[in-house]
């Protein structure tokens, strides 16, 4: 039985949307959607399921999106298009990460103390994050601290901003690169990011992406040709390398 994280209530935030990428995930989505905060609405972007999950989650009152092109990054864009609150929290969809948890986040960012939140996780078992996608992310961080500056411990898929500057980065890439990029682009363009503790729990079924060692390094190289794009301002003869 999933274990459920517990904390004071907060008064609600209304005008938020949840992107929930989605591909085969029928068995946690009933604890995920049971975790969105109430008054925020939940966007199921199902990405190609052979579950049934599309309808499960229309059966539990979630918003479902479609998106036929495979790819994190092609769902998660997906939803952000189809939301249309003022914040617009990710999170995924496997039970691995408590949407509840949004709830300071979005607080941040409507009070103006930052413009991207980010979840760092912090497993709760052994298991939670197996120690190649740890080490994959580990690189990652490095990579990205030489690229930006940025101290950040975490690329996690958690994290809340505002929907139109999020859409104002113009973010492209439709693979496992998307949730890099944002963060890239987002400190290019001078956001003040944050990342804050979560809970990470062992995921419900198996992982798309860093479930085994090749996996995650297929994931790593989409977000190392995202940290080889050229800075924002960028002189000319540095874009056309």
């Amino acid at each position: 039985m999933k274990a459920v994280t517990t904390s004071p209530p907060d008064p609600p935030l209304p005008d938020v949307d949840v992107v929930l990428p989605c591909l085969n995930e029928a068995e946690a989505l009933p604890w995920v959607l049971a975790r969105i905060p109430a008054g925020w609405r939940a966007l199921v972007v199902d990405n190609g399921s052979t579950d049934g999950s599309a309808d499960v989650a229309r059966a539990l009152g979630a918003h479902v999106v479609h998106e036929d092109r495979r790819g994190f990054g092609a769902a998660c864009h997906a939803g952000l298009l189809a939301a249309t609150g003022d914040v617009v929290c990710f999170c995924d969809c496997d039970a691995s990460l408590d949407p509840a948890q949004l709830v300071p986040f979005v607080r941040e960012v409507r009070d103006g103390g930052a413009d991207l939140v980010l979840g760092r996780r912090r497993p709760q078992t052994r298991g939670a994050w197996p120690a190649h996608a740890r080490a994959g992310n580990l690189a990652l961080a490095r990579l990205l601290r030489r690229r930006t500056g940025l101290r950040l411990h975490d690329l996690g898929p958690l994290r809340a901003a505002r929907r139109e500057p999020l859409l104002a980065l113009g973010l492209t890439d439709r693979r496992s690169g998307y949730p890099l990029q944002m963060v890239v682009r987002a400190a290019d363009a001078g956001w003040r990011i944050t990342e804050h503790d979560v809970p990470y729990l062992p995921r419900t079924g198996t992982s798309k992406v860093t479930g085994t060692w090749r996996g995650t390094w297929q994931a790593v190289r989409d977000m190392s040709h995202v940290l080889n794009e050229p800075a924002a301002g960028a002189p000319e003869s540095a874009r056309s390398r």
